[in-house]
C-alpha cells in the first residue's frame, strides 16, 4: 500500500479546486477523482475546475508533513527523489498529461514537469521532461523514454541533488542537467498524479492514471 501520510490532494471540483488534507487522505478518502488502496487511481476530466494559478484540471498529490502542513524545501538542503510506477489509462484529446512535478511555492512556472505525451497515430506515448534552467525561463523539452502504450506499466524517477544536478530516468533511459544556482533559495515541492493539459471537450474526456508505487525521499548528502 502506498503511504499517503506526506501528501495532500487537489481534485477538480469547486472554484478554486478543492484540497483534501493529509489526515483525511490517510483515513481512506475516496471520490470519483481519486481512490487509494494497493494502487492510487487519479481522474481529471477536461470539464473539471482548476487551481487559481492554472487553467487546466488536476487530480494531484502535493507534498506535506504528516500533520498536513505544506512541505517546501530548497535543493541545497538534501538530495531529493521522487520515484513512481504507473500506467496511463486515458489521455485527453491533446494527448498530454503531467504525471510528476517539482513545483515552486506560491509561484507559477514549475522547475520540472514530467509528462506523458500520447500520439494517436502510433498509439504509443513518450515520457517527457519539461524543465526550466532558471526561474521564469522558457521550458526546455527532453524526451526520456518512447513507445509506451496506454495501459502498460512503466516507471520514472526524478533526482535533484543538493549540488543542483537534476536527473530524470524512465524505462532504462536517463537524462541529467546542472540547474542554475538561481533556484537555490526557491521553495520547492514534489507533486504526482494526473494534471490534464486540456480544458475543452466532453465530461468523459480527460486524464486517468493508476500508480502502483509512489515514493519520496529527502536524504542528507
Amino acid at each position: 500500500m502506498i503511504d499517503l501520510a506526506t501528501w495532500n490532494l487537489t481534485i477538480p471540483v469547486g472554484t478554486p479546486a478543492k484540497v483534501i488534507d493529509t489526515p483525511r487522505l490517510v483515513d481512506g478518502y475516496s471520490d470519483p477523482y481519486f481512490r487509494s488502496g494497493d494502487n492510487l487511481f487519479f481522474w481529471a476530466p477536461v470539464t473539471g475546475s482548476s487551481t487559481s494559478k492554472s487553467e487546466f484540471p488536476r487530480s494531484e498529490l502535493r507534498e506535506t508533513l504528516s500533520d498536513g502542513t505544506l512541505r517546501n524545501w530548497t535543493y541545497p538542503e538534501a538530495d531529493h527523489r521522487l520515484k513512481a510506477v504507473l500506467k496511463v489509462n486515458q489521455v485527453p484529446s491533446t494527448g498530454r498529461i503531467v504525471i510528476g512535478q517539482i513545483h515552486i511555492y506560491q509561484d507559477k512556472g514549475p522547475l520540472l514537469k514530467v509528462e506523458y505525451q500520447y500520439d494517436a497515430a502510433t498509439k504509443k506515448g513518450n515520457v517527457i521532461a519539461n524543465y526550466r534552467l532558471k526561474p521564469g525561463s522558457e521550458d526546455i523539452t527532453v524526451v526520456i523514454a518512447k513507445d509506451i502504450a496506454l495501459g502498460k506499466p512503466f516507471s520514472y524517477e526524478v533526482r535533484f541533488s543538493s549540488a543542483g544536478y537534476l536527473n530524470v530516468s524512465s524505462q532504462g533511459y536517463s537524462w541529467g542537467k546542472q540547474i542554475s544556482s538561481s533556484w537555490k533559495n526557491k521553495l520547492l515541492y514534489f507533486k504526482a498524479g494526473v494534471y490534464a493539459l486540456d480544458n475543452a471537450g466532453y465530461k468523459n474526456e480527460g486524464g486517468q492514471v493508476t500508480f502502483s508505487q509512489l515514493d519520496v525521499a529527502h536524504t542528507q548528502p
